[in-house]
């Protein structure tokens, strides 16, 4: 009787990307919790309709494509994007920009390429720069916190702006929009006021943004979660704040006048989103240990050069867009030795 062995592994495990997407989508719960609570019910619509349009483009793409919908619709990849999308945007954003964003981040930026696996770019930080870039005023024009809102805006109020640019009463959305605190230090900054006194006006709380810094604390916990979980490494987001941290401290101390404070960049804007969970894309992202060290570092060094010096208050998705390019050269250089490689 003839024998036959079986290669191992002998049982198919069950889906490692859906469980790793999953612990991404619970990791930014808090921190979405804190957004509605800071800039109200828009966020949800926003993230509602991202989802809608992003799993709907996927399904479309894998037709075309012809490929097996199910695996992919239920991997959980393109709702990451989706929201990732959805909360960097403004809440009040009206519903065809949230659209175009979502559908080019999952069309060209991950389908063509592809799918999943293969797209060289962040997707979400693809589709969040072709809005900043082709509509700057819809993408940098935010809701106050709730707290110095004179007109808080409930949820048919929110519907009624996304979906048809008014509310039906006597005001109008300018009344509840501004800039974000990065956007008011970086202007006043180059009308030549004193950052120590622009962060005692009532847009800044103890740290940063109001709002903003309870913001970036959750998603840093929700970080911190993803390494516990060893969804992520804690390479990148160490080196990315580290270099943040370092080089607006340097800063700082020899030219105040220019920055704020290194506390102020690590809880304003989108840097914890940006360091746990948009760079730490495992796809568009370094594959070695020294790499996403350089990587990391890279998109906190890039980040704080297009604040300061950019045309933009906040520099996460240009700089993630940047470091990507960027990967095949850090691999090269950086692959570890071969066992029993000698030079």
């Amino acid at each position: 009787m003839a024998l036959f062995r079986i290669s191992p592994p002998y049982l198919a495990g069950a889906n490692r990307v859906t469980k790793q997407m999953l612990q991404v989508l619970l990791a930014m719960v808090p921190a979405v919790i804190a957004m509605v609570y800071f800039f109200g019910v828009a966020v949800l619509i926003n993230i509602a309709l991202a989802l809608v349009v992003g799993l709907l483009a996927e399904i479309l793409m894998l037709k075309l494509r012809q490929r097996p919908i199910k695996p992919f619709i239920t991997d959980g990849s393109a709702a990451v994007t989706a929201i990732l999308i959805a909360v960097a945007i403004p809440p009040l954003s009206p519903w065809w920009l949230t659209v175009v964003g979502v559908v080019f981040a999952i069309v060209f930026a991950k389908q063509l390429y592809g799918g999943l696996g293969y797209n060289p770019f962040n997707p979400a930080m693809i589709g969040y720069v072709l809005l900043l870039v082709s509509f700057p005023l819809e993408m940098t024009t935010w809701l106050p916190v709730s707290s110095l809102a004179e007109n808080p805006v409930d949820f048919h109020a929110a519907f009624q702006l996304i979906f048809h640019g008014e509310t039906g009463t006597d005001w109008v959305a300018d009344t509840v929009s501004g800039a974000t605190p990065l956007d008011a230090m970086k202007t006043q900054i180059g009308q030549s006021i004193l950052p120590e006194y622009i962060i005692n006006q009532n847009l800044f709380g103890f740290a940063g943004g109001l709002g903003w810094e309870w913001i970036n604390i959750w998603f840093a916990i929700g970080g911190i979660y993803l390494i516990y979980r060893r969804v992520i490494s804690w390479h990148v987001p160490v080196a990315m704040l580290a270099a943040l941290f370092i080089i607006s401290g340097l800063t700082s101390m020899f030219a105040p006048e220019m920055t704020g404070s290194p506390i102020f960049h690590l809880v304003s804007g989108g840097t914890m989103i940006g360091a746990f969970f948009i760079a730490t894309d495992p796809v568009s992202g370094s594959t070695t240990v020294k790499g996403r060290l350089v990587f990391g570092a890279g998109v906190g060094l890039l980040t704080y050069i297009i604040r300061i010096w950019g045309g933009y208050p906040d520099g996460i998705a240009f700089a993630v867009i940047l470091m990507n390019m960027m990967v095949p050269l850090i691999d090269y250089y950086t692959q570890p030795k071969v066992y029993g490689a000698v030079k």
